[in-house]
């Protein structure tokens, strides 16, 4: 779940809704900025499924006594976390191929500092997972490879930053993960600078350079769950009874 708190309520957004934002954002960028159109699909669909795995734990969540607030994506906790990466990118292997690769180097890339017990366990067994999915591939163009590695970080970034960051928000006081930019962006940038967004006003957002097609607009699911009911009922059931609501961000040049 994705945790952005104001006065008297918590907004909640669905890990798997944020990832449908990553495929709406993704499917216009400029195919001009890629080596090639190949695998495009490929990692288009790693994009809207990449945070599948989070769909049977955001039914029901839960509560963190520590931070009084619910658990989200980031201080969710380890161990079920790292279990339902494996299942999320085990489904989308079922399902395909190169997509579940790219999946597996984007859950790795989070972890790659760590020198937790648990957090080396999944490395190895994803590094071997990596391995297989690459012999399906022998004529793999690498290069190719971590632009869609890149864009599929592109594209949870910027879904992130429509969800974290308050509708509006001036440049300075936005969330701190994206302030300077988007990481590992780089090679979309003419001048190897990383891409930088910025609110326009509440419902518009533009990019710096812009790296689209077009301009088009997404709609965002999220509800607003108001702490008193929580108190009243407790999460879970708090989260049930509140209403989904839908907002649209257009994405200008």
């Amino acid at each position: 779940m994705i945790i952005r708190e104001i006065k008297d309520s918590f907004i909640m957004i669905r890990q798997h809704d944020h990832a449908f934002l990553s495929g709406e954002l993704i499917k216009h960028f400029k195919p001009s900025l890629l080596k090639s159109d190949a695998f495009f699909d490929d990692a288009l669909y790693a994009a809207y499924q990449h945070d599948r795995s989070w769909i049977g734990l955001d039914e029901t969540p839960i509560w963190n006594d520590r931070e009084s607030i619910p658990f989200t994506f980031s201080d969710y906790p380890l161990l079920p976390k790292l279990a339902f990466y494996k299942i999320g990118v085990d489904e989308i292997e079922r399902v395909n191929t190169y997509a579940s690769l790219l999946c597996s180097l984007h859950f790795c890339s989070f972890f790659s500092q760590s020198q937790n017990k648990d957090c080396l366990v999944f490395l190895t067994g994803e590094a071997r997972r990596q391995m297989n999915l690459r012999e399906s591939f022998p004529d793999l163009d690498e290069e190719l490879l971590q632009q869609h590695f890149h864009l599929l970080q592109f594209s949870d970034n910027l879904s992130l930053y429509l969800c974290l960051n308050e509708p509006g928000v001036a440049k300075e006081d936005e969330h701190p993960w994206f302030k300077n930019g988007f990481q590992n962006t780089e090679m979309f940038h003419p001048e190897n600078q990383p891409l930088m967004a910025r609110w326009l006003n509440e419902k518009e957002v533009t990019l710096e350079p812009y790296p689209f097609e077009k301009e088009f607009h997404v709609s965002l699911q999220y509800k607003i769950v108001v702490k008193s009911l929580i108190d009243e009922v407790g999460v879970a059931e708090a989260y049930e009874k509140s209403d989904m609501k839908e907002r649209m961000i257009f994405i200008y040049k």
